[in-house]
């Protein structure tokens, strides 16, 4: 079961604060505006995932977790190994999240991880093929967001890629009659093979400042937000628009350039955390 995020009300004392304090070029946290909080990590966690990783930035807390089993390619693409990203709001992560079936935030959210991840060829998924035609590795990798204070899709993000990262691929066996795949996860041929690392930056519009990383209270009254997926070469492999608000065309430009800069920092953070 997901659940549905409301938008929190601010209180006008609240929100007063939080804007006089983001005019002053700081998030309520005292950080300057460009800067992201703490990033934590814990791998491994999930004894009944292949892979697994919680990442806590700052107070927000998302779990990723990846299986990996034997299944059909998809028609169009017989050769390649399968990637299906899957997202999920806990209710108790946040008062602002309702019970019920995953709304447009978390399939969202979903498809963001998805396309940084595929368009920038991230992961060898030719190399995941062990039948042509018939059998593939298949990756699951499954989002779950814990505790929401903002920022959820970078955080996601990190612990996607890093989750990616320490995955192993199983021995197998393919019987040559029947065709059939016998698997063995005490043992492993090798890693996943990762062809870059890519992370997202997700800019914010407040007033008429840009921010990275803001809490959940200064997330909820942002007018806009964009999200720019980075691969370690420094290009921009997919751009996401969210909120009802616009960015000018410098504002744009400026949205390049902190997540160029910022996207180096957190593919250096990812691998570092990774080793």
């Amino acid at each position: 079961m997901s659940s549905t995020p409301e938008i929190p009300v601010i209180p006008r004392i609240k929100l007063d604060t939080i804007l006089n304090v983001i005019s002053k070029g700081f998030h309520i946290d005292k950080r300057p505006l460009l800067s992201y909080r703490t990033v934590e990590v814990i791998k491994n966690i999930a004894p009944n995932a292949d892979s697994s990783v919680l990442v806590k930035l700052g107070h927000t807390q998302v779990l990723v977790g990846i299986k990996i089993d034997i299944g059909q390619p998809f028609p169009d693409n017989p050769e390649e190994g399968v990637l299906i990203v899957n997202a999920e709001y806990i209710p108790a992560a946040s008062p602002s999240f309702e019970p019920g079936p995953p709304d447009e935030n978390a399939i969202e959210l979903a498809r963001v991880i998805d396309r940084a991840l595929r368009e920038s060829k991230a992961i060898a998924l030719d190399k995941l093929t062990i039948i042509p035609g018939k059998k593939v590795w298949m990756l699951w990798l499954d989002i779950y967001v814990l505790d929401h204070d903002g920022n959820l899709i970078d955080a996601a993000m990190i612990g996607s890629m890093m989750a990616l990262a320490q995955l192993k691929v199983p021995h197998f066996e393919v019987d040559q009659i029947t065709g059939s795949v016998k698997v063995d996860k005490s043992k492993y041929t090798a890693p996943l093979q990762i062809n870059r690392y890519v992370a997202t930056v997700t800019v914010y519009k407040i007033g008429d400042m840009l921010l990275v990383d803001p809490t959940a209270e200064e997330e909820a009254i942002a007018s806009a937000s964009i999200t720019i997926s980075i691969s370690e070469e420094g290009n921009i492999v997919a751009i996401q628009k969210r909120g009802l608000g616009f960015f000018l065309e410098r504002e744009i430009e400026q949205a390049v350039e902190i997540s160029l800069s910022k996207g180096k920092e957190l593919i250096e953070l990812i691998k570092r955390l990774s080793s």
